[in-house]
């Protein structure tokens, strides 16, 4: 097992989280699944501001679409696609 650490903005500032991670040895990445079905708001957007390429970013828009088709997440995913593209730019 991994354990991985995750920042989330709390009302007084942030406040650091363990997050156990399963790793297969394989794919240390987390899924479309993972980063937009998290319990809550918080989750969600530390996982939309980690997708780290457009293939991952392009992969969670095909699920969001598939799935729940939140405009709120597809904005946010827009916003992160930009964020790629000045990063490499």
């Amino acid at each position: 097992m991994l354990y991985g650490e995750l920042f989330v903005s709390a009302l007084k500032g942030w406040r650091l989280f363990k997050v156990e991670t399963a790793n297969d040895g394989e794919n240390d990445e987390f899924s479309p699944e993972k980063r937009l079905e998290a319990p809550n708001t918080h989750l969600i957007k530390a996982g939309i501001a980690t997708i780290p390429d457009m293939y991952t970013l392009q992969e969670c828009v095909a699920y969001e679409n598939t799935h729940q088709n939140r405009i709120q997440i597809l904005r946010r995913l827009k916003r992160r696609a930009e964020e790629i593209r000045l990063e490499r730019a």
